[in-house]
């Protein structure tokens, strides 16, 4: 430990200076008796960014109902489904769509589980007081994810229309879902650790793991019901023309009525911290969900690219998986994100100078939650002024659920978008071929879409 000198505690002529200086400055006073009264946010609201933002846009995809993913940390499945049905209900001809979040969610948490049960089997002789263990036995089965984890889950298992598995109240509030499942997880752990410190062998920890995994399906199906491996499929179309497939799988019916191309896909991340340097590419040791699927890749470019692939994708007519921050600078009820939405500079006499790389190296910012943009409004130069975002938080907030994005909070606070690769330039999609950079699983960039 570094001694940069004695320490100082604070003096009684310390705190009278501090006294002093604030009764100095009659706006203090008046920020003390508004805020006093009043929420921060109200008080801070700068009413000029308010006036001044508009929900039009010179690029605006066709609008779908707006989902909910209720006191559930889904966000990232709601995106990416929300992408899914503009296709399905184009193949469907359909007005009104929507495929089951319930059914993402179930085999993202079973299949959580086995990476978890798995991790610990890869870690068996490490501490249990270590930073890894404790790391792995945090939140082994939370509602979070990654754009590669949605991707593992829709090529193993499909997708499904709501009405064969709609929400059940847990998986609309999981809670108490994921505390007990935790729980019995970290049992699995500690039961594992115990039966190899005796001496059991790899066979015997295996099918020990596949007992426990039997029971996580149990508690599973119990909260969200057993998702169907096919169904019945006939629909009426929107010219009241009536359809019948017969009995289909998911996997089938997202390749005949779905028909996204994954394999056009590709995630881009901005993230300038000085560890992590542009044009290359990054995986997170220990973060997933499907064993044997895709690992999570991200190709790490500057700002203006980043924007750009996500700026011409949505003028192109598809929408875009994003992740962000979202937590700050949005004023929710108005749906406004914006840097300068809260005038907190001048409610506190101070500043908040921090840039985008030092909000992530010390911790104030990282990804938590997950949309798509279905909008950019572009000026007569070519560049984007603000952004259409549908989120999944119901149709109370913004403009029925729509979000208006400021180009100047997408530099500050975006991370992560998925984009066609004809948006990426050349040089940097060849580097999907090259070794990723391995980061630690506790590093910033490997957090989950999780906001509810």
């Amino acid at each position: 430990m570094s001694d940069s000198g004695a320490s100082h505690a604070l003096t009684t002529a310390d705190l009278a200076g501090f006294h002093s200086a604030f009764g100095v400055d009659p706006k203090n006073r008046l920020a003390l008796n508004a805020v006093t009264r009043n929420p921060i946010n109200t008080v801070a609201l700068n009413r000029t960014v308010v006036a001044s933002t508009t929900h039009t846009f010179s690029h605006l995809l066709k609008s779908n109902d707006i989902t909910a993913q209720a006191a559930s940390g889904r966000c990232w499945l709601f995106a990416g489904l929300n992408l899914f049905r503009v296709e399905a209900m184009t193949h469907l001809n359909v007005e009104k769509f929507e495929l089951s979040q319930n059914y993402q969610m179930f085999w993202d948490k079973l299949e959580k589980a086995n990476h978890f049960m798995e991790s610990i089997l890869r870690t068996l002789d490490e501490p249990v007081d270590g930073r890894l263990i404790m790391f792995l036995l945090q939140h082994p089965i939370q509602d979070g994810g990654q754009w590669d984890m949605f991707l593992n889950l829709v090529e193993k298992y499909g997708v499904l229309p709501k009405t064969f598995m709609p929400e059940t109240e847990s998986s609309s509030n999981t809670g108490w879902m994921s505390a007990l499942i935790t729980a019995k997880l970290r049992e699995a752990a500690a039961e594992l650790r115990r039966m190899h410190a005796s001496g059991e062998n790899a066979q015997a920890l295996s099918e020990r793991k596949m007992d426990m995994m039997s029971e996580v399906y149990r508690m599973l199906a119990i909260h969200l019901g057993e998702p169907p491996t096919e169904f019945a499929w006939q629909w009426r179309d929107k010219d009241d023309k009536f359809h019948r497939d017969g009995v289909i799988t998911p996997q089938e019916f997202f390749k005949r009525y779905v028909r996204y191309d994954l394999d056009n896909l590709v995630c881009l991340i901005n993230c300038p911290t000085s560890d992590k340097p542009f044009n290359k590419l990054y995986t997170v040791d220990y973060l997933g969900n499907v064993i044997g699927g895709h690992i999570i890749r991200y190709l790490n470019v500057d700002n203006a690219a980043f924007k750009q692939a996500a700026r011409e994708m949505v003028i192109a007519g598809t929408p875009v998986w994003f992740g962000c921050d979202y937590g700050r600078g949005i004023e929710r009820d108005l749906g406004i994100l914006d840097t300068q939405i809260f005038d907190y500079n001048l409610t506190y006499n101070t500043s908040f100078s921090a840039g985008k790389a030092e909000r992530v190296e010390y911790g104030q910012s990282q990804m938590t939650h997950a949309m798509v943009f279905t909008g950019v409004d572009i000026d007569r130069d070519g560049n984007s002024i603000q952004w259409r975002v549908e989120n999944s938080h119901g149709d109370k907030v913004g403009d029925k659920g729509f979000l208006v994005m400021a180009d100047r909070w997408f530099d500050e606070y975006m991370y992560e978008v998925v984009v066609e690769r004809r948006f990426v330039a050349p040089e940097i999609l060849a580097l999907l071929d090259s070794e990723p950079v391995h980061l630690y699983p506790w590093d910033p960039m490997g957090s989950l879409a999780i906001a509810e």
